[in-house]
């Protein structure tokens, strides 16, 4: 089973291979340990971080390229794979998928094979907002990634979806 909801110790080293990590959102960097959610916050899922997309933010991107191994019907997370096999879980917001979909657009599938900076799923600012939401968006790494997550850039620092956080 694809391990998205458990931290897995098992390990793939990564050391020669060029991967890179790129903002899903424009908005600010924080660490996940700010995020409003002790799941993610205690890094239960596995280690991150975060972006607070900017007012008018609505796209997210893919992270890394890799394929699409989960994506629910709430369209409120996605969950890829890299061809050397780590697992990267994308989630917009807290609590947003108790919106059943509702504000969400998804551009990708199961399946599909995707580059780094496509985009993966549109959501509505103005139901968000009207609904309370907080629309931190959380890049979390659920399987084989091997190395401390250590931003390129400060966290509080401004981000686009071009702008490498990890390399």
């Amino acid at each position: 089973m694809f391990g998205f909801f458990k931290r897995h110790s098992a390990a793939l080293s990564i050391e020669t291979e060029e991967f890179e990590v790129t903002s899903p959102v424009a908005g600010t960097l924080i660490n996940l340990e700010r995020v409003n959610d002790p799941v993610f916050a205690q890094k239960m899922m596995g280690d991150g971080f975060a972006v607070i997309p900017d007012a008018g933010a609505d796209t997210i991107t893919a992270p890394v390229s890799g394929s699409i191994k989960m994506l629910p019907s709430s369209k409120h997370a996605v969950g890829l794979v890299t061809p050397n096999g780590i697992e990267v879980l994308v989630h917009v917001g807290l609590n947003t998928v108790e919106l059943n979909g509702n504000g969400f657009k998804a551009y990708v599938k199961e399946g599909d094979q995707v580059s780094r900076g496509d985009r993966l799923i549109k959501f509505d600012p103005e139901i968000m907002q009207e609904k309370g939401l907080d629309m931190t968006t959380m890049v979390i790494f659920t399987a084989s990634y091997d190395k401390p997550v250590v931003p390129l850039l400060d966290f509080d620092s401004k981000v686009d979806q071009e702008s490498v956080l990890l390399k």
